[in-house]
């Protein structure tokens, strides 16, 4: 394997239906934008009170994308 050099950003995914959606979504819309997206990292989770349920999942991610 070869020395590489990585540089991260940090990224806000959103969904209604659960946590993973969210990551997901993140995921693959950093995927679109950056190449070589490598890992990510889960930061923050929380989320928005709606009538005693939960209405909103947010999650802060760390993404990680190799440099060329």
């Amino acid at each position: 394997m070869s020395d590489a050099v990585y540089r991260k950003i940090e990224v806000v995914g959103s969904s209604e239906t659960s946590i993973e959606d969210a990551i997901q979504g993140a995921v693959a819309r950093a995927n679109k934008k950056l190449r070589n997206v490598e890992w990510f990292e889960v930061v923050e989770t929380r989320g928005h009170v709606t009538d005693g349920k939960v209405g909103h999942y947010q999650v802060v991610l760390k993404i990680g994308f190799r440099m060329e």
